[in-house]
């Protein structure tokens, strides 16, 4: 979440994403146990965070970046790295 660009932006600044929403962190009873929270560090660093109801597939591709919500979203994630590694 840290990658910084040449210019001093972030990676994600401006990029579409997914990651464990929130809300799943709370659902799972880890929100006071992990260190930050994956989608508001996204969003402070400029990130577009999309999300679906908890523990669904959610995949998104912006460019060749490619981010999944959670484990559910792991065989969708596969499959489009594959798509894009052969764009």
């Amino acid at each position: 979440m840290n990658v910084k660009l040449s210019d001093g932006t972030y990676l994600v600044d401006g990029k579409n994403v997914s990651t464990f929403t929130n809300e799943e962190e709370a659902a799972v009873g880890l929100t006071d146990v992990v260190p930050f929270l994956p989608q508001t560090a996204l969003e402070e660093h400029g990130a577009k965070h999309s999300g679906v109801a908890n523990l669904q597939a959610h995949v998104v591709v912006d460019g060749r970046l490619v981010t999944g919500q959670n484990p559910a979203s792991a065989a969708g994630v596969a499959e489009a790295i594959v798509e894009v590694l052969g764009a």
